[in-house]
């Protein structure tokens, strides 16, 4: 049990660049983060549910599926944030951001956490119990609401926005190297 529960703490570590991010933007309140984590909690319930569906589908190991799906979120991240803001740029839009922005980012955020979940669950199908998806939840919950409110601090907000972006794809990409390497020892033993 404890593998699992290490790993859901890990890999939801890209929250607190998510509730970084969030943190910077003025009109973002911490109601949102609350919204946005209650509805990711329900979502991670779900991916644990159906990982075990999923699992009598696969007739190959998931830990392929799931490292290259982590790998390739982790890439949609950083890619995702610089192409955003070549288009800013090229429209000379302005740094207002919108409500449904903050709706996006919470529905992408709460699919990842989603993911991660049924990740999780597949790699640990024989350990697998309530205890992931609500680590899972919890970790995005707790990740992202300390980083909010440490953006809001002075010292904190000359970062730049591209690093956050940057760091919470890096962690997807490892977790998900981390799944292959899991397969490959497999393979190899």
């Amino acid at each position: 049990m404890f593998w699992p529960v290490l790993s859901g703490l890990i890999v939801s570590i890209d929250a607190f660049f998510i509730g970084f991010s969030l943190g910077l933007q003025k009109r973002c309140k911490f109601l949102y983060l609350v919204v946005i984590n209650a509805f990711l909690l329900g979502l991670c319930l779900l991916g644990f549910l159906l990982a075990g569906l999923v699992y009598e589908l696969i007739p190959f190991e998931p830990d392929l599926i799931v490292g290259f799906a982590f790998i390739s979120l982790g890439f949609y991240t950083i890619m995702h944030f610089f192409v955003a803001e070549r288009v800013k740029r090229r429209h000379g839009a302005a740094s207002e951001v919108s409500l449904k922005t903050f709706v996006l980012v919470g529905l992408v955020m709460s699919g990842e956490a989603m993911l991660i979940t049924m990740g999780l669950t597949l790699i640990f199908l024989e350990s697998a119990n309530l205890a992931i998806p609500l680590t899972v939840a919890l970790a995005h919950f707790g990740y992202s609401a300390f980083s909010f409110y440490l953006a809001r601090t002075k010292h904190v907000k000359r970062m730049p926005a591209a690093l956050s972006h940057i760091i919470s794809g890096l962690s997807l990409i490892i977790y998900g190297v981390m799944a292959l390497f899991v397969e490959l020892g497999d393979l190899i033993s």
